[in-house]
């Protein structure tokens, strides 16, 4: 049975009165953030999947959980806004070219990052762009990186549907079954506002980590002379087209 909310505001009853599917905007849009504009790595992208097919679960007072949707709606809803995300991602790096890199050290930029995006694709090839779904940071600057570097668009946009699809609507489905599980399902019912209480803190717990902590790396870079990614470096950090073409290194050995 339901417990009286420890919070008024964070009553089921009341949230999906008053937010309903606006809760699931909120939740689509730091999808498509998260893959379709370079801030997005700050944000915590997996655990908010999860989070959402399980709050997607029946509860007291709806049905169709928290978001008042069907679960199948929900996910397909947030597997779209990853695919779009990737998208204007790729549409971002292939306009604006290295210049996209040519930033200064910052919370919300780091070089080291795209190095690490960079790094994937040369060991996996143009499938990075699936398995950056899964990979934090990576999977912000992965769209970018294919498009600065040209990739094929038809070929990025397959993997990038296969990916979205994976992620996006393969961890919303993940999470809702968790919660057939009777010990799941019945703290779920029981501590609904808690559990939003949670994931909404917990969200902007770990996104302020992330910056500040991206922050103090970019001081001590500055601090070190490497403050700002000029042209050349920019340069430099574009992906050659060939990359895209290898056939994926799963030992590691830099064979393909």
């Amino acid at each position: 049975m339901h417990h009286a909310a420890l919070i008024p505001w964070l009553d089921p009853a009341t949230i999906i009165g008053s937010a309903g599917p606006w809760a699931l905007l909120v939740v689509c849009f730091i999808v498509f953030a998260e893959t379709g504009l370079l801030i997005g790595f700050l944000l915590p992208g997996d655990t908010l999947l999860v989070i959402s097919g399980l709050l997607s679960h029946p509860i007291a007072g709806s049905e169709h959980g928290v978001f008042g949707l069907n679960v199948w709606i929900v996910a397909l809803l947030i597997g779209l806004s990853a695919f779009v995300g990737g998208e204007v991602g790729y549409l971002i790096g292939h306009k604006g070219g290295p210049a996209v890199f040519e930033r200064k050290e910052s919370g919300l930029f780091s070089k080291k990052n795209v190095e690490r995006t960079n790094a994937f694709f040369e060991r996996f090839g143009g499938i990075t762009v699936i398995l950056a779904r899964f990979v934090p940071i990576v999977r912000t600057f992965a769209p970018v990186a294919a498009g600065v570097g040209h990739m094929p668009w038809r070929r990025y946009s397959l993997y990038n549907l296969i990916g979205a699809i994976l992620w996006g609507f393969g961890l919303t489905m993940f999470g809702y079954l968790i919660g057939f599980i009777p010990p799941v399902a019945e703290f779920v019912e029981s501590y609904i506002d808690l559990i939003l209480l949670a994931a909404v803190g917990g969200t902007a717990l770990i996104t302020l980590y992330h910056y500040l902590s991206e922050r103090h790396k970019a001081k001590k870079e500055r601090e070190a002379g490497h403050g700002e990614t000029d042209s050349a470096e920019a340069q430099e950090l574009t992906l050659d087209a060939e990359v895209f073409d290898r056939a994926p290194d799963l030992d590691g050995d830099g064979k393909h």
